[in-house]
């Protein structure tokens, strides 16, 4: 028999999307767990509870596609993604989280995020994402692509909605004064300082002082 004449070998399944579940709560990973594994072309490689876990399991497993919470106590989302990203990890990260405001949704996208989903998308949707984040492709929710197309427009957005206070407190953390010498200069308590920085951080999408600083100088809040 000839080579043409040879029967055509069986086809091959493609392999299936390999993925780590990331949640602090067990009842979630349970259930994400069961979904995927019930489903055709997904095999869970494992679990963890935290970001520090999650970084530490991905270089471990290698997974395709991590499925990341973002609040999680002992180690938050954001952080992992960075560090996976620091770390060269092959993985995708997919963002699977409750809360879809700027102040979580940003920050995992500039982290590294390839998508952002909440977590009471439909089950096809999930395993739609799932499947595009492993191809490289992102996928954001309806909501959370409404918010960054908004912020794109308008970058300087966080000027406005900044209180005369907030700007103040802001221009005094700019020239390296402390929260204690703060509440002296415009009398008030520490409480309070505290308070307007915790405001103005999630306005700006920041965590700390030298990051509010840069994003104050970049936007034009600070001269």
């Amino acid at each position: 028999m000839t080579d043409d004449a040879l029967p055509d070998g069986p086809a091959t399944d493609p392999a299936p999307i390999t993925l780590l579940i990331v949640d602090d709560h067990p009842v979630v990973r349970d259930g994400l767990r069961g979904m995927f594994e019930s489903a055709p072309g997904f095999t869970v490689l494992g679990e963890a509870a935290d970001g520090v876990a999650a970084v530490e399991r991905a270089l471990a497993l290698d997974p395709d596609v991590i499925l990341m919470d973002l609040r999680m106590p002992g180690g938050p989302g954001v952080d992992a993604i960075r560090e996976l990203a620091r770390r060269g990890a092959r993985a995708r990260v997919l963002v699977l989280t409750t809360y879809d405001t700027d102040t979580d949704t940003l920050p995992a996208i500039e982290a590294g995020a390839t998508g952002y989903l909440l977590k009471d998308a439909p089950r096809d949707e999930l395993f739609t994402a799932v499947r595009a984040a492993a191809e490289g492709r992102t996928v954001l929710s309806p909501a959370v692509a409404s918010r960054l197309v908004s912020a794109v427009r308008a970058p300087a957005a966080a000027n406005d909605q900044l209180s005369s206070r907030e700007r103040e407190v802001l221009a005094l953390v700019a020239r390296g004064t402390s929260n204690r010498e703060i509440a002296r200069e415009l009398f008030v308590s520490e409480a309070t300082v505290k308070t307007h920085l915790t405001h103005l951080y999630a306005k700006l999408g920041v965590n700390d002082r030298a990051a509010a600083v840069a994003v104050g100088y970049d936007r034009g809040i600070l001269g």
